[in-house]
């Protein structure tokens, strides 16, 4: 056991030494290839970085970026706080009552193998393919990923701590922020993180299908055009604002439960 142990830990070790500076390092490195391969090539289907923030700083000026990215913002904003609610509410009751799983467990293996493309199609026929049939989509996509993972937290969740809670009378209120929420926290992460990366990339596909606005249409406006440096900006303009999320928002909020785990909060 400990030679395994030690087998272990010098992997752990060297991670920890790890160059915070290591992840922009590699981007710049990337940067340098693809440079290198556009140059290589020397092809307008493969233009160099430079081209793609000219195109990029083009868009910024013109107003388009901004327009665009605020349409496809608002639309990832709304489907992702509806998805979050309803996601977790549907999780929860699932994970806590095993008659409200049984019941609900076949519509959600349903939804989990339904494509997106297929959901979005429909939307589109029976509501029309207006703002309110996009978001629907994107929700109806995004939902039964999160009810599964707040399922499994819910099931996690300390029966002692709920006895405890239970016995000393102690209010709604205090039960959900003190005892529920914090035990449930790394799973609301969980399903935030993948719940960003999968319904940006779903609006996208709504917007490419039937809005007049948006990345994905600018998008789908570009590849009939075969303007690959307009695709590479526009995707390189959300990946910076996911990337921006993820740095400001998703990892403090994991760094404030690991500091609260640390603290013997559970």
């Amino acid at each position: 056991m400990s030679a395994s142990a030690s087998q272990f830990s010098a992997p752990r070790k060297a991670l920890a030494r790890l160059n915070p500076a290591a992840p922009a390092l590699l981007m710049v490195l990337l940067a340098v290839l693809w440079q290198g391969l556009a140059l290589r090539l020397s092809q307008p289907l493969l233009p160099t970085p430079e081209q793609v923030l000219a195109t990029l700083w083009q868009h910024t000026l013109s107003g388009e970026l901004s327009q665009h990215l605020g349409a496809t913002l608002g639309r990832v904003l709304i489907s992702f706080s509806l998805a979050m609610l309803l996601g977790t509410l549907l999780g929860m009751s699932m994970g806590i009552y095993p008659r409200a799983n049984r019941l609900l467990d076949p519509l959600l293996v349903v939804l989990l193998n339904i494509p997106a493309l297929v959901v979005i199609l429909l939307l589109y026929i029976w509501l029309g393919m207006g703002e309110f049939a996009a978001i629907v989509a994107v929700v109806i996509n995004k939902v039964p990923n999160v009810a599964v993972t707040l399922r499994e937290g819910a099931r996690c969740l300390d029966p002692q701590l709920t006895e405890l809670a239970r016995v000393y009378r102690v209010s709604g209120y205090r039960r959900l922020r003190e005892i529920l929420l914090p035990q449930l926290a790394p799973y609301f992460l969980i399903a935030s993180r993948s719940g960003l990366a999968l319904i940006w990339k779903i609006v996208l596909v709504v917007e490419l299908l039937g809005r007049s606005d948006g990345v994905g249409f600018q998008l789908h406006l570009a590849f009939q055009m075969f303007d690959v440096p307009v695709i590479l900006a526009y995707s390189l303009a959300f990946i910076l604002i996911v990337q921006a999320v993820e740095w400001f928002v998703l990892r403090p909020a994991e760094q404030r439960q690991r500091r609260w785990r640390e603290a013997g909060g559970q």
